[in-house]
C-alpha cells in the first residue's frame, strides 16, 4: 500500500512543476521575472491538497477562492467537463483583487473528476482608467478595471473566442493578457498531467489525499496545543493619505485559532478594503509562520483557522467597494497586527515588524506607438528577531515576489534606472536591529502616468521588547517642475523626470545596547 506521505509529496511537486511551467511560459515580466503567481492542487471536494511555495496572499486566499468559485458554479448550474476551464478575476469570488486572474482547471481520470488545478497570476493590466489597473483614487472596483465573472475560457479543450475577445478588447495590453492566459492554461495542463500520472501509478489516491489533509489538521492542532490558551489583543494602523485607520484583532487560542476583527475601521471609499479571502490569507500566514513544526499548508491547516470580520469593515467590505490596495497594503497590516497579538502569547518567538508595505509602483502610457503597463513592488527590511538582526532588502509577509531585474525593465520599457541600493540606517535600532530598506530610483524616457500605492509613510514598522521602529517610507518625484513627495497618488511624468523610492526598514528587537 502506498503511503499518504509519498502521495502528498508527489502532489506537492506537481503543484511546483505547474508553477515552473507558468513562470517559464509567461509573457509579462511581472510573472516571468517577479514570479507573481501561485498554483494549488485541489481535490474533487474542493479541498486544497498541496500548494507550491509561491505568494502568501494568493495561497491563503485560494482556500477561499476555490470554495467561492465552486459554489458559484453549482448555484448557476454550470458543470465542468474534460477540457474545460473557468476564469474569473472578480475579487469577491476569487478572494484577492482584479489583477489576480484565477483559472480553475478540472482533472479527469478514467472519466471521473478527481481534482482541479487552481492558478492565480497577477496580470500587469486588467483595464480601467490607469496603467496597471491599480487606481489610488478608486471608490469602487469598477474604477479599478474590468470585472470578468466566472466564464468558461476553455470548452472541450478549445479557447472560448468570444470570452477571449472581450478580455483582450478591454485590457490595455492585450498581447500580455493573451500570453499570460496561455501560460496559465499551459501550467494547468502540466499540473493535470502530473496528477493523472500519480493516479496511473498508484491508483485512486483520494483516500491518501484525505489522510494528508487530516494529518495537516492533526499536526497543526498538536502544535497549537503547545501555545498558551487565551485571548490576545492588538491594534495597528493603516496609514492612507494622512488617515490612520485602526485594524484591531482579538486572537483566541484554543482548539484552533479564532481571529476576531471587531472594532476595525469601516470600509472606505478608497481601494484599501481587503476582501475576506485576503484577510483569511494574512491571518493564516501569520499563524503558519509562528508554528514550530513544518505543517503541510493544505486544507487541514486552513481548517483550524477561523476569521470573524464584520461585514462592511475594512477587512470584509461589501461589493462593489474598491479593493486593489487591500490585497497589497491592508494584507500587510493584517499580518502585522496578528503577529503583534502573537508576540503577547509567544514572547521571545515573534520578530519585530517588517517593512509593512509592498511599495507598489505602477506606470504606463504610449511608447513607440504602443501602450505599455509596468508594475513592480519594492522590498524593504524585515524586523529584528529574538535571535538575530533583520534582513535588508527583502520582500516581507504577504508578498514573496522577486525584484524586476533592471536589465529587463530597461529593455522592455522607457525607463533608465539611476539607483538601486540598500537604504542604510533605515532599520530600527535594537539589541537586534531591523533590516534596512531599499532605495530604487529611475528616470522615465517618455510621457508616463505614475501611480504609487503604499503605506508606512507616517508610522514606521514597530519594534518589540524595547526595539525602535524602522524609518517610514518616502517617495519623491524630481523634475523640471521641482521636487514633490508622493504618497498614494497618481502623477503625470515628463521625459527626464526621476522617481526616488525609499522603503521602510524593519523594527528593532530588544533595547539598543541591551
Amino acid at each position: 500500500m502506498v503511503s499518504a506521505e509519498l502521495v502528498y509529496k508527489a502532489t506537492e511537486y506537481a503543484a511546483e512543476e505547474a508553477g515552473i511551467a507558468l513562470r517559464n511560459s509567461a509573457f509579462s515580466p511581472n510573472i516571468r521575472e517577479r514570479m507573481d503567481h501561485s498554483v494549488a492542487v485541489v481535490d474533487a471536494e474542493g479541498r486544497i491538497v498541496a500548494q507550491a511555495e509561491h505568494i502568501p496572499v494568493h495561497l491563503g486566499s485560494m482556500h477561499v477562492g476555490v470554495a467561492n468559485l465552486l459554489a458559484y458554479l453549482a448555484r448557476e448550474g454550470i458543470e465542468l467537463a474534460e477540457g474545460d476551464a473557468v476564469l474569473t478575476n472578480d475579487p469577491y469570488i476569487s478572494g484577492t483583487h482584479l489583477n489576480d486572474v484565477m483559472v480553475l482547471y478540472p482533472v479527469f481520470w478514467r472519466g471521473r473528476l478527481v481534482a482541479y488545478i487552481a492558478t492565480k497570476a497577477h496580470y500587469v493590466d486588467v483595464g480601467g482608467p490607469l496603467p496597471a489597473s491599480l487606481n489610488p483614487n478608486a471608490k469602487t472596483i469598477y474604477e479599478e478595471g474590468v470585472v470578468v465573472p466566472p466564464v468558461k475560457i476553455l470548452e472541450g479543450g478549445r479557447l472560448n473566442g468570444e470570452a477571449l475577445a472581450f478580455i483582450t478588447a478591454n485590457f490595455k495590453v492585450p498581447e500580455a493578457a493573451r500570453g499570460d492566459l496561455e501560460a496559465q492554461l499551459a501550467a494547468s495542463r502540466v499540473g493535470a498531467a502530473r496528477v493523472r500520472a500519480i493516479f496511473d501509478r498508484y491508483g485512486d489516491v483520494s483516500r491518501e489525499w484525505g489522510e494528508a489533509v487530516e494529518y495537516g489538521r492533526r499536526l497543526a492542532l498538536s502544535e497549537l496545543a503547545k501555545w498558551p490558551r487565551g485571548a490576545y489583543e492588538a491594534v495597528d494602523y493603516l496609514d492612507w493619505r494622512g488617515s490612520l485607520l485602526p485594524i484591531k484583532v482579538r486572537l483566541r487560542i484554543g482548539d484552533g485559532i479564532v481571529a476576531d476583527f471587531s472594532g476595525t475601521a469601516p470600509q472606505q471609499e478608497s481601494p484599501i478594503n481587503a476582501v475576506l479571502g485576503v484577510t483569511f490569507s494574512a491571518v493564516s500566514f501569520a499563524v503558519r509562520a509562528a508554528l514550530g513544526a513544518d505543517v503541510p499548508t493544505n486544507h487541514g491547516f486552513y481548517s483550524v483557522v477561523e476569521v470573524k470580520a464584520p461585514e462592511g469593515s475594512l477587512v470584509n467590505p461589501i461589493k462593489p467597494a474598491a479593493v486593489g490596495a487591500g490585497n497589497l497594503e491592508t494584507s500587510q497590516r493584517i499580518a502585522d497586527v496578528v503577529f503583534l497579538a502573537l508576540s503577547k502569547a509567544l514572547p521571545g518567538r515573534i520578530p519585530a515588524a517588517g517593512s509593512g508595505t509592498m511599495m507598489n509602483v505602477m506606470m504606463g502610457g504610449v511608447w513607440r506607438g504602443r501602450r505599455w503597463s509596468y508594475y513592480e513592488t519594492v522590498g524593504g527590511g524585515s524586523g529584528g528577531r529574538p535571535n538575530g538582526p533583520g534582513v535588508s532588502g527583502v520582500h516581507v509577509n504577504m508578498t514573496n515576489t522577486l525584484n524586476t531585474p533592471i536589465e529587463v525593465a530597461e529593455r522592455e520599457y522607457p525607463l533608465l534606472f539611476t539607483a538601486y541600493r540598500i537604504r542604510e540606517g533605515s532599520g530600527g535600532r535594537g539589541r537586534h536591529g531591523g533590516g534596512d530598506g531599499v532605495i530604487r530610483a529611475f528616470k522615465v524616457l517618455a510621457p508616463t502616468t505614475l501611480s504609487i500605492m503604499a503605506s508606512r509613510f507616517r508610522l514606521g514598522p514597530w519594534g518589540l521588547e524595547g526595539g525602535e521602529p524602522g524609518r517610514p517610507a518616502k517617495v519623491v518625484v524630481r523634475g523640471r517642475r521641482g521636487e514633490v513627495e508622493v504618497e498614494s497618488a497618481t502623477v503625470e511624468l515628463e521625459p527626464g523626470d526621476e522617481v526616488i523610492v525609499e522603503t521602510p526598514g524593519g523594527g528593532g528587537y530588544g533595547p539598543p545596547g541591551g
